[in-house]
């Protein structure tokens, strides 16, 4: 059995995951994630899991080997920001043609491409991904990395998550397995402290985590590592002096978290920073589990000042906003940890959830959202966008939240659409966030270009009552939204 195929049994009988463990053997080995159909890679492949995972990290130099068509992740593709250092934003590939494959040269460029990033870019670290081509045809880039990590005198990190192995969800977690196995516990920081976390699963995307660190800083909580979101090298490789950890999205690393707390005694927990509530309720549980590792007890003290102003502050921002938009309705076509934290954010400034989708979600998230919305009819695993148009144009929603895939979908129902993905523009995480958030769908419901384009066209006022009973039988879709009277 290879070392790859090993990894992904591993990865598969995860017992921190709550689903998993409610599998009798046979069924966990089978895997989380169903199978692929063809075509189904649009979604994203475990290369592109790992890479999404991996490419935040900042000051990393992320080297595709591959034909040029597998990088495909570049400049600005998911939003995520730096504080600094932009090489991430780089894309590099060993860009394999027919002639390097059949020839057996393909290790050699890789090899040669290494040097090259390490003379011309002085990277920090070099991360090499495997994808479909180079895993089909036996490259050892394990090998090739270790080769040149002594060469070069630079840690070159080997990605073995090629494309073809299973879903985005699976390149999550072998981008975790590889951080455990060449990164995290390779440099032991000289400060370490009794107030240091780990950030797992925060991809600071737009900048939302700048929104929070600002509260722990005030709070004297160090966050030793943030992975992946502005993170640099150094900080993942010293991430095992942390003292306590949170965990943002569990469908994405949840074995790094469960790893790192059996090798390095990390305690971590499940949490959000989206809407007002889950933001002071993740900021409680970060000082308790500071405290239980031995920080002083008045932690706890100034953390809970630190809420109740925030708190006041976050409220009396929202008021302009919660009279425009309670008993708004909305459906959040989202998945992952969104597919409850936003759910409970929007219900918090009094809107109607009529629907989420719980596509990428856990067993723990579904059930928070049963314990939120205390109705499971709102739940479901995905929705054809015929549905969807549906639900819209029927309007049985007075705005969806979703990613850009979808937006098509409101936009041709001529309904408010905000997206609550990675392309957004807009941060929403902590108080400041929940403002915005509010803001933003304040903006998206009340702009005036909606009863604009519902108006009907000129030849439609033109024609007759008949003439507009024959339309309508004949495409119903084209009135969705009228009623009986509007004809006379």
């Amino acid at each position: 059995m290879s070392s790859l195929t090993v990894k992904i049994q591993d990865v598969f009988d995860e017992p921190a995951c709550e689903g998993n463990r409610n599998k009798d053997p046979k069924t966990r080995k089978k895997g989380c994630s169903k199978p692929l159909i063809p075509g189904a890679t649009a979604g994203g492949c475990a290369f592109d899991g790992a890479k999404v995972v991996l490419q935040p990290i900042t000051d990393v130099a992320h080297l595709i080997h591959a034909p040029l068509a597998c990088e495909g992740n570049s400049w600005d593709n998911r939003g995520a920001a730096s504080s600094g250092p932009t090489l991430w934003r780089t894309s590099f590939t060993t860009d394999l043609t027919e002639l390097d494959i059949v020839m057996g040269h393909s290790e050699r460029k890789l090899f040669k491409a290494i040097r090259e990033i390490k003379e011309g870019y002085a990277p920090a670290a070099i991360f090499v991904y495997a994808t479909c081509v180079t895993a089909m045809i036996g490259d050892d880039i394990e090998a090739v990395c270790k080769r040149a990590a002594e060469k070069f005198a630079i840690p070159v990190v080997p990605v073995n998550a090629p494309g073809f192995t299973g879903s985005k969800n699976l390149g999550n977690k072998l981008a975790g397995e590889a951080l455990l196995d060449h990164v995290i516990g390779t440099v032991e920081p000289d400060d370490p402290g009794p107030h240091d976390i780990n950030i797992l699963g925060e991809f600071n995307l737009s900048g939302e985590f700048w929104l929070v660190k600002p509260l722990l800083d005030r709070l004297g909580i160090r966050v030793r590592a943030c992975i992946p979101g502005d993170a640099r090298y150094l900080q993942v490789a010293s991430a095992h002096r942390a003292r306590a950890a949170m965990m943002v999205c569990s469908t994405a690393l949840i074995n790094l978290a469960r790893k790192m707390e059996e090798r390095w005694d990390i305690p971590f927990f499940e949490g959000s920073f989206y809407g007002i509530s889950a933001t002071s309720e993740a900021l409680r549980r970060i000082a308790q589990l500071l405290v239980m590792k031995g920080a002083d007890t008045e932690l706890l003290n100034r953390t809970e000042a630190l809420v109740v102003d925030e708190e006041e502050t976050a409220w009396k921002r929202l008021e302009v906003y919660r009279p425009r938009l309670e008993g708004k309705r909305v459906l959040l076509n989202t998945g992952g940890v969104k597919s409850w934290s936003v759910v409970q954010s929007l219900m918090e400034i009094g809107m109607e959830i009529v629907g989420t989708s719980v596509k990428k979600s856990t067993a723990d998230d579904k059930e928070r959202i049963k314990q939120i919305l205390k109705d499971e009819n709102h739940l479901f695993e995905s929705m054809a966008p015929r549905e969807l148009y549906s639900m819209l144009s029927e309007q049985k929603a007075d705005i969806m939240l979703s990613g850009g895939r979808t937006q098509f979908i409101a936009l041709k129902a001529k309904m408010p659409w905000l997206d609550i993905n990675q392309e957004r523009h807009h941060a929403y995480a902590g108080y400041d966030g929940m403002v915005q958030l509010a803001r933003q769908i304040d903006l998206a419901i009340h702009n005036p270009i909606w009863a604009q384009v519902r108006e009907p066209a000129p030849w439609e006022q033109a024609m007759t009552t008949e003439e507009k009973l024959e339309e309508r039988t004949a495409n119903p879709s084209n009135f969705a939204g009228e009623t009986a009277g509007d004809d006379c």
